[in-house]
């Protein structure tokens, strides 16, 4: 698989890039055409810090901040981007203003909620949702209904890619979307047209990389 692996870099900032690895995968939810590995962008503190310099740009200067809750190991980037959006400047809404980043937890019974200590800084506050990949919007989704239990004002929902872009446009400022890459599908394991034509599991994929199906 890794043979045919390529790199996209994002526009303005080539410093940011994800690998791209097409094959045959399967999440929990669907069948996709390609596996994005987004690991380096999470955990390399540098690239990390730029990836957070560019999901600040839509909220630096109109959306005041309080919370950001991070899903999916993004909390490095929210680390830095709490601390893009508190900059000094006159034009900063948020300038040197107290921004904690949170994460939930899952519950017994897999529902995420947040312990006792850190819902104080979720009931009545701003909130930035901040996702590592929206595919089949089960997590984004669970998130949503998560931080509306607690009463937090969910001001912005940032993503390092959307697989829906004309249908979350104006909600998910995204730096990747199914757009940046050719031919790039998801399927319902009972609708997925690669199965069909007889092309076999690669690999499973699973939070941040995958295992191979056939070793």
């Amino acid at each position: 698989m890794k043979k045919k692996a390529f790199t996209i870099s994002l526009t303005g900032n080539p410093v940011i890039n994800m690998n791209v690895i097409p094959g045959h995968f399967t999440t929990s939810h669907f069948h996709l055409s390609h596996y994005l590995d987004l690991f380096d962008l999470k955990s390399n503190a540098a690239i990390a810090r730029n990836v957070a310099v560019e999901l600040a740009v839509p909220y630096i200067h109109s959306t005041p901040v309080d919370t950001i809750v991070c899903m999916e190991g993004t909390e490095i980037i929210g680390a830095y981007l709490a601390e893009e959006l508190r900059q000094s400047g006159r034009s900063v809404i948020n300038s040197e203003r107290e921004i904690h980043v949170v994460s939930p937890i899952y519950s017994v019974d897999k529902k995420l909620i947040f312990h006792s200590n850190v819902q104080e800084k979720i009931k009545n506050k701003n909130v930035l949702l901040l996702v590592s990949s929206i595919s089949s919007g089960a997590t984004i989704k669970s998130a949503l209904e998560c931080l509306s239990y607690y009463c937090g004002i969910v001001v912005g929902k940032s993503a390092l890619f959307n697989a829906y872009p004309d249908q979350f446009k104006k909600e998910i400022h995204s730096l990747f979307t199914n757009k940046d890459i050719p031919n790039y599908q998801m399927y319902r394991p009972d609708e997925c047209h690669l199965c069909s034509n007889g092309y076999p599991l690669d690999a499973l994929i699973i939070s941040d990389g995958y295992t191979k199906m056939n070793q």
